[in-house]
């Protein structure tokens, strides 16, 4: 990790349209950018939110080729900026699915990571009469991603991961100090649990988080929690944006990292390792 680098969450409401959503996208871009951001992460289906998950087969590219992707790598060399471009939805091996997958621009354009969303939300959400079953279109991903950044090490997660944190574990084992999460929690369970699990995330590993976040109401009727925020390695919220579409802005300090690391050595004191299949 460079010394001192800004890092930006950006949030949104996206809809149907994917021309009006890459629109603000790129608005919300330039105005990280203009504020001095040099990572800056778009949230989960950031380019197209539909009435229901299997929808996105509509959109499916691809892998390496499709307008999204042209836009990401675009927006990544206009801007000289490290994008994480939310979830892209890409052709699976099942026809009938499509691979969530979450894609990683270097200043110059040149994709860095590719990774597809590990854990899948089927649940019943019993007290809004919600059920979602990402299973049926979703062909879950299996790898592991953190990547050499000039910020230093970069774990990649998306939404439900959060939940499940023994993936971030891996992710500390292959030297993660900055995590990134593109999510669209759902209004319900945000406000039971997102600022809780990005600050254990945070906490238990002694990373940095961006988590950048759908947030407000959507044609198709679905409301999301928003709450894009960026915390630092001892749980600090350095910035968050409630509702709406904007950009959260912070500074990643990589003396206070490791300082942070070496003063409350946790990491170290670890005595059970879980070995991901």
């Amino acid at each position: 990790m460079n010394e001192h680098v800004k890092i930006a969450a950006v949030q949104m409401a996206s809809g149907p349209n994917v021309d009006a959503n890459l629109m603000e996208a790129s608005q919300l871009i330039e105005s990280a950018t203009r504020q001095g951001a040099r990572i800056v992460v778009l949230p989960e289906n950031f380019s197209y939110m539909g009435p229901s998950t299997g929808d996105a087969l509509e959109k499916v590219e691809r892998d390496g080729d499709g307008p999204v992707q042209e836009f990401l790598a675009n927006q990544a060399k206009k801007h000289g900026i490290m994008l994480v471009g939310g979830t892209v939805p890409l052709m699976a091996r099942d026809p009938s699915k499509v691979r969530a997958a979450c894609l990683v621009y270097d200043a110059e354009g040149k994709r860095l990571a590719r990774y597809d969303k590990m854990h899948l939300f089927d649940v019943n959400l019993i007290d809004v009469d919600e059920t979602y079953q990402e299973s049926k279109y979703i062909e879950r991903g299996e790898e592991v991603v953190v990547l050499d950044a000039p910020c230093g090490r970069v774990g990649v997660a998306v939404c439900y991961d959060v939940r499940f944190p023994e993936l971030f574990r891996a992710m500390l084992d292959k030297g993660a100090e900055l995590l990134v999460l593109p999510a669209a929690f759902t209004a319900l369970t945000g406000k039971a649990h997102w600022e809780t699990l990005i600050r254990c995330r945070a906490i238990e590993n002694l990373c940095y988080v961006v988590a950048a976040a759908q947030g407000g109401y959507h044609i198709s009727g679905r409301e999301t929690y928003g709450h894009s925020m960026i915390v630092d390695p001892w749980g600090v919220v350095l910035g968050c944006l409630p509702r709406g579409p904007g950009v959260v802005i912070a500074e990643a300090d990589r003396t206070r990292l490791e300082n942070t690391r070496r003063n409350f050595p946790c990491l170290e004191h670890r005595t059970l390792r879980c070995v991901l299949p």
